[in-house]
């Protein structure tokens, strides 16, 4: 794969770049640069945590990336996640880590490091203390959306100290680009802008696209209706499919979702076909009968979402093929989760626990 070859393959990964040339240079000077990605241990994981992620982790690593995957525990623990208590969290950790296992993403380049490891490492926390002593309160807290808080929201102390710890993340791990959602932009951004002062680098950010919540969950505020809830969520079960879920949680949960006539923006189900479906399978059909059109395979998306605009692909007939599709993709999953007694455990302990936030 040429250099030219490797950028168009993490362009379909990045929502955005910051930046293309620098990645350029990257490309040109290092043969196996480090990636690196977070996740807080907590709850179920969801489609976008499990397929969407390896399917991104394995474009990275097709493109000569080895990846760092730092299993966040002791950052749930400070952020609140299972009430505080780090014990479940680790279950939670290693539960998420047994998903991925099923998933094919390619794990011969992926390295999972727990967090609580670099805990008692005094380097670790001198990275830390240096972004902390640069950066005012102000300049934390705008990086608060990280954790899955609004600014305004009264923080713990141990949230305050988040941000400066997942920055120092990046530096601790020699990461040369940091792979993750779009909602982790602005302590990537903060990484980018305290590195080389620090005496550091200048960390390239790769953010992803963060997937659609299926529900369209509704406030009204002075008259006007505003849809709130953009992406998945753990505590709320409807808004996401869940890697275990049944072939009838899935088709419940589609058939209820969120999918207006002739419309793609904000269109969860369309989003599970562009990011998920079409990237897992050469092409689609949908099965319909002949006085609606007949069935008919879509090579690629763009005509998927063509029909779907015009009109001539019903969002009843896009959720029934999407159903299908996957509950093909989740099947190794499940059948793991029946047979393997260590993955049902840690399944069985995750949905005892109670999810705070």
């Amino acid at each position: 794969m040429n250099i030219e070859e490797k950028i168009n393959l993490i362009k379909s990964v990045g929502e955005e770049i910051l930046t293309e040339e620098e990645l350029r240079l990257l490309l040109e000077t290092k043969k196996n640069p480090i990636a690196y990605d977070g996740f807080e241990p907590s709850g179920q994981m969801h489609i976008a945590q499990g397929i969407l992620r390896s399917i991104n982790i394995n474009k990275m690593t097709s493109a000569g990336f080895k990846f760092k995957m730092w299993v966040a525990d002791w950052f749930a623990w400070a952020n609140n996640k299972y009430g505080g208590d780090l014990e479940k969290i680790q279950v939670a950790g290693n539960y998420l880590i047994e998903v991925w296992k099923t998933t094919g993403m390619d794990l011969d380049n992926v390295e999972f490091i727990w967090a609580n490891q670099a805990m008692s490492d005094a380097e670790y926390w001198k990275i830390v203390m240096n972004i902390a002593t640069t950066n005012s309160v102000a300049r934390i807290t705008r990086c608060s959306q990280i954790m899955g808080r609004k600014e305004a929201e009264g923080l713990l102390a141990s949230q305050i100290f988040y941000p400066c710890m997942q920055c120092a993340d990046i530096f601790y791990l020699g990461a040369d680009v940091t792979q993750l959602g779009m909602d982790q932009r602005k302590v990537n951004v903060l990484a980018r802008e305290v590195g080389e002062k620090l005496g550091y680098y200048k960390p390239i950010i790769i953010s992803h696209h963060m997937l659609a919540g299926l529900k369209e969950i509704k406030t009204t505020s002075q008259g006007i209706d505003r849809t709130i809830e953009k992406k998945m969520s753990k505590s709320i079960p409807d808004s996401a499919i869940f890697m275990t879920d049944s072939t009838e949680d899935v088709q419940r949960k589609i058939s209820k979702a969120f999918c207006p006539e002739k419309i793609v923006e904000e269109n969860p189900i369309l989003e599970y076909n562009k990011y998920i479906i079409f990237e897992k399978f050469d092409k689609i059909k949908i099965e319909r009968p002949t006085k609606f059109g007949g069935d008919k395979e879509y090579n690629n998306y763009l005509e998927l979402e063509k029909d779907f605009v015009s009109g001539q692909l019903h969002p009843m007939d896009l959720k029934q093929a999407t159903t299908r599709y996957i509950n093909e993709l989740l099947e190794p999953t499940r059948i793991h989760f029946e047979k393997n007694q260590k993955a049902k455990d840690l399944l069985e302990q995750v949905k005892s626990f109670t999810i705070t936030r």
